[in-house]
């Protein structure tokens, strides 16, 4: 099922703070089978200097959203890329096609677990990094931009009803509903390799789960992150309020 008033998008992207379970989400996105899903190709270019699409070798962020909608517009399949959001895109966000050209969604977590889980990777991590005022200014520059309110994904929800939220996902980005994409086989898979680190749980995984972390260091115990978490709740809070609700199977 799709909206009626939502065509078959040729670009998706979906954005999110680090450690919200936007890797998982992916994962399901590849099984699908029926989109050109790309890895985080503004924050590796970001991080790299550097994105390779297609045979070519991108240095710029407009640059590289060029070859993005080339992508979708000459190949077999809309083109999906899930981003992170603790870097800030200054000359995307500048791009008047990335309003036009982009339907945008968005993945949160309980800002709380998101930092603990980033500080056990990233001891030197700040509050811009934590990624969800940049997620916020996104969603607000796309909402002002189009009159659309963008597709906003709450990890909790996910993991409580992953076919409900795949569904209504599915619904408002004008995808069918694929439901035997809720499965898959553990496995690396070669676009994660940039950052491998960061993605052993998704590659054991062989669906989305809740998985139960116990961190030394949390917004409960340690100063600097109790005031990374004071800084970023606000926007989480704001992106919440937009999340979606599950779809009635019945209704899919």
């Amino acid at each position: 099922m799709t909206g009626a008033d939502t065509p078959p998008p040729t670009v998706i992207a979906m954005w999110s703070p680090p450690r919200c379970r936007s890797t998982a989400f992916e994962r399901m996105m590849i099984e699908r089978g029926d989109l050109t899903v790309l890895h985080e190709p503004f924050n590796v270019l970001a991080s790299k200097g550097s994105y390779e699409l297609d045979g070519h070798v991108h240095h710029g962020e407009r640059a590289l959203l060029d070859a993005l909608l080339s992508l979708a517009r000459t190949g077999p399949r809309p083109v999906y890329f899930k981003d992170t959001t603790d870097c800030r895109y200054a000359e995307l966000l500048t791009d008047p096609r990335l309003a036009t050209h982009v339907r945008h969604t968005f993945i949160i977590r309980d800002p709380a677990e998101a930092i603990a889980s980033h500080y056990a990777r990233n001891p030197e991590l700040t509050s811009d990094e934590v990624g969800f005022g940049h997620s916020w200014e996104i969603f607000e520059l796309m909402r002002e931009a189009t009159g659309r309110m963008p597709v906003v994904v709450d990890a909790d929800d996910l993991v409580a009803d992953p076919e409900g939220i795949a569904a209504a996902y599915s619904a408002l980005t004008g995808l069918p509903h694929r439901p035997d994409a809720l499965a898959w086989p553990a496995g690396e898979r070669p676009e994660w390799q940039v950052f491998e680190a960061w993605h052993r749980d998704a590659a054991t995984s062989t669906g989305i789960h809740a998985r139960s972390r116990q961190y030394a260091d949390t917004v409960h115990n340690n100063p600097r992150l109790a005031d990374l978490h004071a800084a970023q709740l606000p926007f989480y809070e704001r992106l919440r309020v937009h999340r979606i609700a599950p779809a009635l199977q019945e209704n899919v």
